[in-house]
């Protein structure tokens, strides 16, 4: 895992040292799993200190309160969510941009299964809508990020109108897989299916199709 995303953001000091960065990687280690069982309100920095093995002054000395905590947690997974993606993309051969949506959405679901934490936070909504940029909702900023990524990869024309449909797949896509693990806890086969049917449907009207 990249160390830049707990390098910059919400961190009171920035850990220079092999030692510090390690033990920062812990605490959100520790959030992760905590936040799972005991959900936000529960998470203490007290039980994420025991549960890092750390002292409760480290985990003040890098982060000023539990919010900051689970915002660079959240900036982790995003960091990871885009390196997925940049290798599921790198690996496969597309036939067209909205495949590699297609592939989005399963990396999405995949770390649901898989990542510690993300079904509980996702992009930070259980927190703060707001959690990875004061300006905009968390589903914008993925958004943005995967317009940017469709753009560079696949040359996808980049335009507003993209932008805004991005905007609008991401919020439906990330409602229905949260309904999807509501109702099983490794994600509604026909739910999920549907999500995908719906977005790959929603993006070939809204921007393969010129405006009316």
């Amino acid at each position: 895992m990249s160390t830049s995303a707990v390098t910059s953001g919400p961190l009171r000091r920035v850990p220079v040292q092999g030692r510090s960065v390690a033990r920062v990687q812990r605490m959100l280690d520790a959030c992760a799993e905590l936040v799972d069982e005991v959900g936000y309100e529960g998470l203490t920095t007290t039980l994420l200190a025991e549960r890092a093995e750390v002292a409760i002054g480290s985990v003040y000395q890098f982060f000023p309160d539990k919010r900051a905590i689970v915002q660079a947690l959240t900036l982790r997974n995003m960091e990871a969510y885009l390196e997925r993606l940049a290798t599921r993309w790198a690996d496969a051969s597309f036939d067209h941009w909205w495949d590699g949506v297609d592939a989005a959405i399963d990396e999405y679901i995949a770390m649901h299964r898989t990542v510690p934490g993300f079904r509980t936070l996702h992009f930070g909504d259980v927190v703060d809508v707001h959690l990875l940029d004061e300006e905009r909702d968390n589903n914008a900023v993925i958004a943005e990020r995967l317009a940017q990524v469709l753009v560079g990869q696949f040359g996808v024309t980049d335009e507003p109108r993209l932008r805004f449909a991005l905007e609008i797949a991401v919020e439906a896509a990330d409602a229905l897989i949260k309904l999807a693990f509501r109702r099983d806890l490794d994600g509604d086969a026909a739910v999920l299916h549907e999500s995908k049917t719906l977005i790959r449907e929603y993006l070939h009207r809204h921007v393969d199709t010129p405006p009316s």
